[in-house]
């Protein structure tokens, strides 16, 4: 069956396989340690600060990572990856005594690296697999890939706690390294060598994209994840625990839930926004306008003491929706704007951008929160939203082929 398959979508499904299996062990993974810590009797901030170098290196692996996918090609970025993960999996083997805080963080640190390596590796990767005419069929894939991904990492909460109730916690982690090990091995058996290499080595200055298309991009998608985690990563969850009085299995569910439908809304992101008189650069002005609504009227509702559980089920669908469809459009644009020769280049510098949005969004969470509470949070949300759809609307025509 394989094997009557074209050369490009045999790759295209051994990538997408790679990253599926990566992200279940990713979503497991920060369940398993949120879950397991705070039974050890950490508190909330002890065990998110087990993610700080998760964040920061993610920002760092996006930026020079790109650099070694062009030099060393695509494939090597991938396995890198997904070695790296089979390591940082294996130091969470050792007994509960030797799982110090800096001995967690720095596993979390080496999986922060492997996720950006696989996720830049794989979006770069079905850039080349597409020929340069097949806009829209570059759509669907990066669409199906990215809605997929977020889809896995829902059920990838699910499976950490079910792993945790059955194995216990070292159980669980050697369950996964083999798991993705077998992975691992069949990766780098198969996958095709040299994919994604420059013609031309780059220069580690060339990091730092000269791009215009590129920059507006990747600023608008600083802005864009930044306005989603300033109040969904650290606000929610605790405005549904403390204000809500849900247990900590339910925002948990809720969370993964959301995630999932989230994941399912991006992989039919090319159906949602299919209009002929419109280019993916004005459909994500469209979608971002619309986007930056759910926020605002969310926060007139608690703000006027609407009914809170129903505002805020009502006000999660639609913002799970509309940015999902505004994710898919923006990653969509990336691959189609990246240069073909030195790609992950591109890439990597976006998702720097994105994973410097997320972890701006994580602090700016706990702090105005905080201090001001969760309408603050939306209406900041709100503002970034905005900002994010100024900034594509400044994106100039693509130079080669069709929108």
């Amino acid at each position: 069956m394989l094997s009557q398959l074209s050369p490009a979508v045999r790759q295209y499904l051994l990538v997408t396989g790679n990253y599926w299996a990566f992200t279940l062990t990713d979503g497991a993974l920060r369940m398993l340690v949120v879950l397991h810590f705070h039974q050890l009797g950490y508190s909330a901030l002890e065990v998110a600060m087990l993610f700080l170098f998760y964040e920061f290196f993610g920002i760092v692996t996006n930026l020079f990572g790109g650099w070694l996918g062009a030099r060393w090609g695509l494939n090597r970025t991938m396995n890198v990856g997904l070695g790296l993960q089979v390591l940082a999996l294996g130091m969470l083997l050792v007994p509960d005594a030797m799982l110090t805080v800096l001995w967690v963080m720095t596993a979390q640190a080496l999986s922060g690296i492997a996720k950006d390596l696989n996720k830049m590796s794989a979006k770069s990767t079905i850039k080349l697999l597409v020929p340069e005419d097949q806009q829209g069929r570059l759509y669907k894939w990066v669409a199906l890939l990215t809605g997929s991904k977020n889809t896995l990492k829902g059920v990838g909460f699910f499976l950490g706690g079910v792993l945790l109730t059955l194995l216990g916690f070292q159980g669980a982690m050697l369950a996964m390294m083999v798991m993705l090990a077998a992975v691992w091995v069949g990766s780098l058996i198969f996958l095709k060598k040299g994919s994604g290499r420059a013609d031309n080595k780059p220069k580690f200055k060339d990091v730092l994209s000269k791009s215009p298309a590129i920059n507006i991009l990747s600023i608008a998608r600083f802005l864009l994840f930044g306005a989603r985690d300033v109040w969904f990563v650290v606000a929610l969850p605790v405005f549904l625990a403390s204000e809500m009085g849900w247990d900590h299995w339910q925002v948990g569910s809720f969370l993964a839930a959301w995630l999932i439908g989230y994941g399912v809304v991006q992989g039919a992101a090319p159906k949602l926004t299919r209009n002929a008189d419109a280019s993916p650069r004005k459909q994500a002005r469209i979608w971002g306008a619309a986007l930056s609504l759910c926020p605002f009227a969310l926060s007139l509702a608690l703000w006027q003491q609407a009914p809170v559980a129903a505002s805020i089920m009502l006000g999660l669908g639609l913002f799970c929706i509309l940015f999902a469809v505004n994710s898919s459009l923006h990653s969509f644009l990336i691959v189609s704007y990246a240069r073909s020769d030195g790609v992950s280049l591109d890439v990597g510098f976006y998702y720097m951008a994105n994973a410097a949005g997320r972890l701006l969004g994580t602090v700016l969470s706990g702090w105005i929160y905080q201090e001001y509470g969760l309408v603050a949070c939306l209406l900041i949300s709100t503002g970034l939203i905005l900002l994010s759809t100024l900034t594509i609307s400044i994106l100039p025509q693509r130079q080669v082929g069709k929108e």
